[in-house]
């Protein structure tokens, strides 16, 4: 398998054989199935042994003309009780930028997968309180060249190839304003391979025939380390999907 579909299949495969897990003790369950667009301002800060720290911050219409490819699904079922989510997301982007004494080209290709089993204390299926736990796994291949101005001096490249697995917890609220309209907030972190993650979101949902829309803000925050090299790791941005339900 490649780079791409090797996580998906095995999270989906976990994913499914929890459902099953899951549904064995539950009647009927609910599962909903989303695309979605996260429109993110992405930050990179690189610290390397040998050259001062390098940080980008693009906004997502600067992103826009430098994606190589991006795909995002959530899925999630829920019992009266209990529940499983999955969430995956692949981003890849090529940059180039000038600094003093030197200019940088560089590639980054990120993956993050999400898996968690929900357990919600009140009976009711998508709302109220939900505690989660579970995996959250992180693949991230950066490539960045530092070519100096100088002729003389040599072009100098660091790689941040790696993949890092995660222990997530967290928590999310759904309150249903209205027979059509719901608020979801959630926040969670994770901790293992990584320096520690963070994310936060806050999802407003309106209910339609087939299922919902699905729009709001997310906020990720990521820290990893590889070797020599630092590198922290920020999108944020407006999300916006719609949740196929049956």
């Amino acid at each position: 398998m490649n780079m791409l579909t090797k996580p998906v299949a095995v999270g989906m495969a976990a994913l499914g054989f929890m459902g099953a897990s899951a549904t064995s003790q539950a009647a009927e369950w609910e599962w909903k199935v989303a695309p979605y667009l996260w429109a993110a301002s992405i930050g990179t800060d690189l610290e390397t042994d040998r050259f001062p720290s390098v940080s980008n911050r693009d906004s997502f219409s600067d992103i826009i003309d430098k994606i190589d490819g991006a795909f995002q699904m959530h899925a999630e079922g829920q019992g009266e009780r209990f529940g499983v989510f999955g969430d995956y997301t692949f981003l890849g982007l090529g940059d180039s930028k000038n600094f003093d004494r030197f200019g940088t080209r560089s590639q980054l290709d990120s993956q993050l997968l999400e898996l968690a089993a929900v357990w919600n204390p009140a009976d009711g299926r998508y709302s109220g309180l939900d505690v989660f736990a579970g995996l959250r796994y992180i693949d991230v291949d950066l490539d960045v060249k530092f070519e100096p101005d100088d002729p003389l001096l040599p072009t100098v490249e660091r790689n941040v190839n790696d993949s890092y697995a995660d222990f997530m917890v967290g928590l999310r609220y759904t309150w249903n304003l209205s027979d059509r309209w719901a608020l979801t907030m959630r926040g969670d972190g994770s901790f293992g391979d990584t320096e520690g993650t963070w994310n936060a979101s806050a999802i407003a949902q309106y209910r339609v025939k087939w299922g919902s829309w699905a729009f709001g803000y997310r906020y990720l925050s990521v820290e990893v380390e590889s070797g020599p090299t630092s590198t922290d790791i920020t999108m944020s941005g407006p999300a916006v999907g719609f949740a196929f339900t049956f």
